[in-house]
């Protein structure tokens, strides 16, 4: 599917068909696409949780309040973040770079994060939902629906997914063939509403 075409077939659904299986190269393709996404300072900061069991899968769907797409969906995501990744051997995600971009780059990674808990975060959620996007849009360009999820208990999840506590759950992806379609879209503003020029 064209790109265009994908960011305006995609919706969030809701009903996804329990019986199909996503084959283990789409996965894999759909996951390699995620990780192209951009990290500031190139951190790669998210942490792509599948989630196969579906005993786990059953408990998650009591903590989400009963959704159903956290069972029935083909594939679902936890998107979580590594808040520390930036003090986590930072040389390792520009090892392939000159020496003269190491040197500038890894202490201004360090001053840019340290001491700033909330700048961490902040950059966990913009990092994971540039995530989110990618794995939704590479989902739809494969032919598959898609769901963003916020409403469940994230302490509930955390603990059911053992989260580290230098971690972070930012949303849920789930994905799959849908059984039925989405609403109409409600109403999107107008972009002279929401498109600004220069300055408010």
């Amino acid at each position: 599917m064209e790109i265009f075409e994908s960011i305006a077939a995609r919706r969030a659904v809701k009903h996804f068909d329990p019986q199909h299986s996503m084959s283990e190269e789409e996965k894999q393709r759909l996951l390699s696409a995620a990780v192209l996404s951009p990290t500031a300072f190139n951190i790669q900061n998210w942490r792509f949780i599948v989630v196969e069991d579906p005993a786990l899968r059953q408990k998650i769907r009591e903590a989400a309040w009963g959704q159903a797409q956290v069972t029935d969906a083909s594939l679902l995501v936890i998107l979580c973040a590594d808040l520390k990744a930036w003090e986590k051997e930072p040389q390792r995600y520009w090892r392939d770079a000159t020496k003269e971009a190491q040197e500038f780059i890894l202490p201004a990674i360090d001053n840019y994060y340290r001491g700033k808990e909330s700048v961490q975060r902040d950059e966990a959620m913009r990092s994971c939902g540039l995530a989110a996007q990618t794995l939704m849009l590479a989902a739809q360009g494969l032919g598959y629906d898609s769901c963003p999820m916020d409403g469940f208990d994230f302490d509930a999840v955390g603990k059911l997914i053992n989260l580290p506590d230098d971690h972070v759950i930012t949303m849920f992806v789930a994905i799959g063939k849908q059984t039925q379609p989405p609403w109409p879209r409600p109403g999107q503003l107008a972009l002279d509403e929401v498109v600004i020029k220069n300055h408010f």
